[in-house]
């Protein structure tokens, strides 16, 4: 491979597309930010147009989340690789991403050189998973997991579920997501048929009490 890779940012925290810029500026001979995006949807859209041969996808943004956008990139057949850069390294976004498509998980505290290895290593089609992530799959291939007790629910009600949790409003949560209010108000009363609860508190008390952050 010649050239430095194409790299497209995608994360809804300018501060956080601003350092990975900073850092990658400082490789220009291996890497080339060509493109940032603070959406699921922007991301897509970018990729789509912008070609290029890895994106670095948060998980949690407004909107379409980093997961759903990996999958949508994956149905358009863009031969773009996608690492999943993110703060968290739960068993369930672990497997979700990894199924959408992501050939990298890394923590948002990757050191540079990490960083840059695992992008070469994207774009050539070599995966690269952070140890805690590897971890998690391997236990789940050598010890299926049981039910999990939030498996009918969708990912965005898992989302809109997550943030009940944290005590936030319909409105707030409309405004965090970028949805109608009423379209919230809907995954919310689907949510408390779906886990038998009636109301906020008791769908938050269940999603604490199954580790759900």
């Amino acid at each position: 491979m010649s050239g430095p890779v194409r790299v497209l940012l995608a994360d809804d925290h300018e501060v956080v597309r601003e350092g990975l810029r900073t850092i990658l500026a400082e490789a220009t001979e291996e890497v080339l930010v060509v493109g940032e995006a603070a959406t699921g949807e922007q991301a897509v859209r970018l990729a789509d147009t912008l070609q290029p041969a890895v994106v670095l996808m948060d998980l949690m943004m407004p909107g379409m989340d980093g997961i759903e956008a990996t999958r949508r990139l994956r149905e358009r057949g863009l031969r773009t690789a996608v690492i999943i850069l993110t703060s968290s390294a739960d068993d369930a976004r672990v497997r979700e991403a990894v199924r959408a498509g992501a050939i990298g998980y890394l923590m948002k505290d990757v050191r540079k050189a990490q960083l840059i290895d695992a992008i070469r290593a994207a774009a050539r089609g070599v995966p690269t998973l952070h140890p805690e992530a590897q971890r998690r799959l391997m236990r789940e291939v050598a010890e299926p997991p049981a039910p999990s007790p939030f498996a009918a629910l969708t990912p965005r009600e898992l989302d809109v579920l997550r943030l009940i949790a944290q005590g936030e409003s319909n409105k707030r949560i409309a405004g965090i997501l970028t949805l109608s209010l009423g379209t919230v108000k809907g995954y919310v009363s689907a949510i408390f048929d779906k886990l038998g609860v009636g109301d906020r508190t008791q769908a938050a008390l269940f999603a604490h009490k199954h580790g759900l952050d």
